[in-house]
């Protein structure tokens, strides 16, 4: 009777966290209230993209609480006539972030936003991404969106199984949001430049104003540990379909 008895939990145990799993995300994307204020951006670490530490203040904004998920991009191509792209090597599940998506086509997606829900949806500047990931204004410091603890907060190449997730499964950060670090790479709005912290404004920075290159940031499921720190920068040209790339919108307050 124990044995039966702990079976059925079990299989219960496995039903709730299935369903919890194929669960379909609203069709506009929540979003998190994020208190501007000024921060330490960057890091003292020897990767020298990532310095040098200096102060930056941001204004007032809301970012997706999750990356925007593959139902909610599958909306956007039906009702805009686009084509999904073809699927990763996984299936398109909907409530997993969407990747394959070039800068261009997240601009797309949030030009669609604004149309449909009204408001400015757009991607996030970098230091309102790092600012956001690292907690805002109720920031503890961690290496992590999150937590030190990456197997606890973060997808990657030691837990992911070579794929993309389903979004809000981790232990979010400070402010409520999820996958900031790891899971899929989520594009911004910057031009990148390796140098351009040694130079950038004070208040509000925007990033270059041209480049070859979009900032990407969080790092993505495939990358080890190191890769995928709150500060870690990287890049991909615009037109750059991968399917370790998604992102998440910003609504301007």
């Amino acid at each position: 009777m124990k044995i039966s008895l702990m079976m059925l939990l079990g299989l219960l145990m496995l039903a709730h966290l299935h369903a919890q799993t194929l669960r379909t995300p609203p069709l506009k994307p929540e979003v998190v209230f994020v208190k501007g204020g000024t921060f330490k951006m960057g890091t003292t670490e020897e990767n020298k993209v990532e310095m040098p530490v200096h102060a930056v203040t941001v204004s007032d904004f809301s970012i997706g609480k999750y990356e925007v998920t593959v139902s909610q991009y599958r909306a956007f191509c039906k009702e805009t006539g686009r084509k999904m792209p073809s699927k990763p090597d996984w299936e398109w599940v909907d409530n997993y972030p969407m990747v394959k998506v070039s800068y261009y086509d997240a601009l797309a997606y949030c030009k669609w936003l604004g149309e449909k829900f009204g408001g400015t949806w757009r991607l996030p500047t970098e230091a309102e991404w790092e600012y956001a990931a690292r907690g805002g204004s109720k920031r503890r410091g961690y290496t992590f969106a999150g937590g030190d603890d990456v197997f606890q907060v973060c997808w990657f190449y030691e837990n992911s199984k070579f794929q993309a997730n389903p979004v809000g499964l981790k232990t979010p950060n400070e402010l409520g949001i999820y996958d900031m670090c790891g899971n899929a790479g989520e594009w911004c709005e910057d031009w990148f430049y390796e140098e351009y912290y040694s130079s950038s404004p004070k208040i509000n920075p925007k990033g270059p104003t041209e480049g070859t290159e979009r900032v990407m940031r969080g790092g993505n499921w495939y990358l080890v540990y190191w890769w995928i720190t709150s500060t870690r920068r990287s890049f991909s040209t615009p037109d750059e379909i991968s399917s370790y790339n998604g992102f998440r919108v910003v609504l301007s307050n």
